[in-house]
């Protein structure tokens, strides 16, 4: 296996040879993936924003073009650049096209200042920032030069502008640090021929949730990535006649690959991407792009059923909601079927690894714990953890990362949990009263 990024630990072997025997990893990378997708659906929308639609075979070009132009402007191979854009079309296109140069993305939510931007920086050695110019009345251009300024490592911005605004760097800019700036839309160039790589290197680094002081970084190589999200889309049972709303962060784990953007570009879907999850934005655009997937925290989902006697919009397209980021509150939960039309999918996932997902509630129905969601679990899978005998309506899958949980036989519900976590922990219990 070839070695992983330095500093990063590499899977196991035993792991590496269980996973690839069983098919779970197929070693295509990421952006060699979305190769694959530009030539099955080239012509089907793959990319929504506002009035934007954006191909398949348009996507995979800009890809192209910008990994070309990313390398013309000095980034190489291995090198870590930090991506912290809103939920726009530029954001996939940046993540692809870094890792089809084969740089690594270091996503960061766009609500990240300064200490934790210049952290994130400094702990992965990053050579490159992609932003925006301002954002709802930041200057995330001034924050970058700050960051340049006070190490070694960030020596190219690239900066998005707003649709028609002139860009403050123009076509480069060197500040006193050495720091070059770009226009991110001057990032292009004629493609140049595809480099090998492996997939089980580092495809990019998800920020933690735990709850620390600093951001903490989390690598995932192609190889698991990919598993993760076809298995998640797999589990939702998603087709090319899909479309997703992207409402949450692009960066969240949730939202990029459970089964997120990544799941629904792999089946040929639609990922409608908006920047404000909020009901004004979003109930309207289910209605116009005919959403039938989407994701939420549970705070947004308690503020889309609270005003929807409000909006006049038709939601009978939508088919599945998933909450996640924290469990969902059993009177919310109840609400969902009857005031969506749609059924709800609660799901518990990590950075790190670990996803989980249940949609258990019907009417009033409700599961009270672990052991009552999933059945027997296969033993030492990585794959599927099966709903309970009778339990139709169950959907689960455990997305089982080195280090984090291993999946052993036993019964119902046995798990080997990491460190710090117990059988008993709220993250597993799926709904609750208080």
């Amino acid at each position: 296996m070839a070695s992983m990024l330095d500093g990063c630990t590499p899977w196991p072997e035993e792991f590496v040879d269980r996973y690839w025997a069983a098919g779970h990893w197929r070693g295509n990378t990421l952006d060699n993936l979305l190769r694959v997708w530009a030539l099955q659906y080239g012509p089907r929308t793959a990319l929504v924003h506002d009035g934007t639609r954006i191909t398949y075979a348009n996507l995979n070009r800009r890809v192209d073009r910008m990994a070309a132009g990313f390398r013309l402007r000095g980034l190489r191979p291995g090198q870590r650049v930090v991506v912290q854009l809103p939920n726009v079309p530029e954001f996939v296109v940046t993540v692809f096209a870094l890792m089809r140069l084969g740089a690594v993305p270091v996503f960061c939510p766009v609500s990240h200042r300064a200490s934790e931007v210049s952290h994130i920086v400094h702990v992965t050695q990053a050579v490159g920032y992609v932003g925006p110019s301002t954002h709802q009345g930041f200057d995330h251009t001034a924050m970058a030069g700050d960051v340049a300024a006070q190490g070694p490592f960030l020596r190219r911005v690239f900066t998005l502008e707003e649709p028609g605004a002139l860009s403050s760097c123009g076509g480069l800019t060197v500040d006193a640090s050495g720091c070059h700036y770009f226009p991110l839309g001057s990032i292009d160039a004629p493609p140049e021929r595809a480099i090998a790589r492996s997939a089980n290197q580092v495809a990019f680094f998800l920020l933690s949730g735990a709850a620390t002081a600093a951001p903490q970084l989390i690598p995932r190589t192609h190889n698991d990535y990919a598993y993760q999200a076809r298995a998640a889309a797999e589990l939702v049972s998603l087709t090319e006649n899909d479309v997703y709303l992207a409402a949450l962060p692009a960066e969240f784990n949730f939202t990029f690959g459970c089964p997120g953007i990544v799941g629904t570009l792999s089946v040929g879907g639609t990922v409608v991407l908006v920047e404000n999850p909020g009901p004004a934005e979003c109930l309207p655009l289910i209605e116009r792009e005919r959403v039938t997937v989407t994701s939420v925290v549970p705070a947004v989902a308690q503020l889309w059923l609270d005003v929807l006697p409000t909006v006049q919009a038709d939601l009978s397209s939508l088919r599945l909601v998933q909450i996640g980021d924290a469990p969902v509150h059993r009177a919310i939960a109840e609400r969902i079927a009857p005031e969506l039309g749609c059924r709800l999918q609660q799901v518990f996932g990590m950075a790190e690894g670990l996803t989980t997902a249940a949609g258990c509630i019907v009417g009033s129905q409700r599961t009270s714990s672990f052991s009552d969601v999933w059945g027997a679990c296969p033993a030492r899978h990585p794959g599927l953890l099966p709903p309970k005998e009778g339990s139709s309506d169950l959907l689960g899958f455990g997305k089982v990362r080195a280090l984090a949980v291993e999946v052993v036989e036993g019964a119902p519900g046995d798990f080997q949990p990491l460190a710090g976590f117990t059988a008993g922990d709220p993250s597993v219990d799926l709904f609750h009263d208080a």
